[in-house]
């Protein structure tokens, strides 16, 4: 079954994954350390309407390790982490964002494809359901792994403060 839309919660940090109105799948999630915002730069996680432009990683071995969108032939381990411990850990798969509305999350100095953001896998080690990446949404890799399959480019992503739950009409 595939997704038709994401939402993605910052004060929950959770990711619910839907098709048809119905939850398929619920997950942990860390947003950035520098809350939500829109503007280039801002290391924020941007809110609003957007949809899945690009899949990345396909085939790919969980853990692979990404830089630039293409696979480095490395698999992320500890022994790999202490070599370069100032990376931010792109891992196993990759759903790039494209904001859906001008000159909020699209266009200008706040457009979210121009800005690379992703939904990615993240190193092992790294908690969940605590806002740290530096504008992207982190996922376990196994956890992405689980999404990626189930969701298709286009797939529409909302991103917001509220939980799913707590959404009047759930989109």
């Amino acid at each position: 079954m595939a997704l038709d839309h994401i939402h993605i919660s910052l004060t929950a940090q959770r990711l619910i994954g839907l098709s048809a109105g119905g939850v398929v799948c619920d997950f942990p999630v860390s947003t950035a350390l520098n809350g939500a915002g829109e503007q280039n730069g801002s290391g924020c996680t941007p809110r609003g309407r957007h949809r899945v432009r690009a899949r990345i990683g396909e085939g790919q071995p969980p853990g692979a390790v990404f830089i630039g969108r293409r696979p480095t032939g490395e698999i992320w381990t500890p022994e790999l982490n202490a070599l370069h411990p100032q990376r931010d850990w792109i891992l196993s798969r990759i759903l790039w964002l494209c904001g859906e509305e001008p000159l909020i999350n699209r266009g200008g100095d706040c457009d979210s494809q121009r800005r690379y953001i992703y939904i990615h896998g993240t190193a092992d080690d790294q908690p969940m359901g605590i806002p740290l990446s530096h504008g992207c949404i982190r996922m376990r890799n196994l956890d992405v792994l689980e999404l990626f399959d189930l969701t298709p480019a286009g797939c529409q992503v909302t991103i917001t403060e509220q939980p799913y739950s707590a959404l009047p009409q759930n989109p």
